[in-house]
């Protein structure tokens, strides 16, 4: 943890390029960014191209940070290329999510590489799950901790935060993580469980309309 790749300097400067760019030039940043009504006009490339564009430079270095501190045990896990596996369906997964419940919200708009990052942060735990996070929380604690408060975020649409895309990058992390090293459902089963059951409790939720 906290080793820095080569494949994770890629993923910080393309994240560095991208958002600095959007910084400077308004239409570029318009054309790219996460946007309900544009994504369904058939603009899919915004699903992956407003995970590179953030909102300013706090927003960046918060999420770069945070890559760096979780991606060297997913890289030592499953190499680069499930790294990127990792990293890209969590992205997709989350807009899948802020699409699906803000699907009539055609002016919603997001940007952040949170969704991938969230992903990555999961599948971390998943590998690890007494890994600690702020030097004393178990990560296991901190992953159903962060997702239930997603949850709660969702419903009181708390801040001008995307707790949908965060909730999906998380969830497309578990999925594919889960995918790529089965050997977890033998060896941490328990935990493959724990780290599900806010995932289940959204589904319940929504399907009593309660979100």
């Amino acid at each position: 943890m906290g080793k820095l790749d080569l494949v994770t300097i890629i993923i910080i400067a393309a994240n560095v390029i991208v958002s600095y760019k959007g910084f400077g030039d308004y239409g570029f940043f318009e054309k790219y960014k996460f946007n309900v009504g544009a994504v369904k006009r058939g603009e899919q490339i915004r699903m992956f191209s407003s995970g590179f564009l953030h909102v300013d430079t706090q927003h960046l270095l918060f999420n770069m940070v945070t890559l760096y501190f979780f991606s060297g045990i997913v890289i030592y896990e499953l190499g680069v290329v499930g790294f990127l596996t990792i990293y890209f369906a969590s992205l997709f997964v989350g807009n899948v999510l802020s699409l699906y419940f803000h699907k009539n919200e055609y002016h919603y708009s997001a940007v952040g590489a949170s969704g991938a990052v969230m992903g990555i942060i999961y599948s971390a735990i998943l590998f690890d799950p007494w890994m600690e996070i702020n030097f004393f929380i178990p990560g296991f604690v901190f992953g159903i901790g962060y997702l239930l408060y997603s949850i709660y975020g969702m419903k009181k649409r708390i801040g001008n935060i995307g707790h949908d895309a965060h909730f999906g990058g998380a969830v497309g992390g578990y999925i594919a993580t889960l995918v790529l090293s089965p050997s977890l459902f033998n060896s941490d089963l328990l935990f493959v469980g724990l780290l599900a059951l806010p995932i289940v409790l959204l589904y319940v939720l929504k399907k009593m309309g309660k979100i």
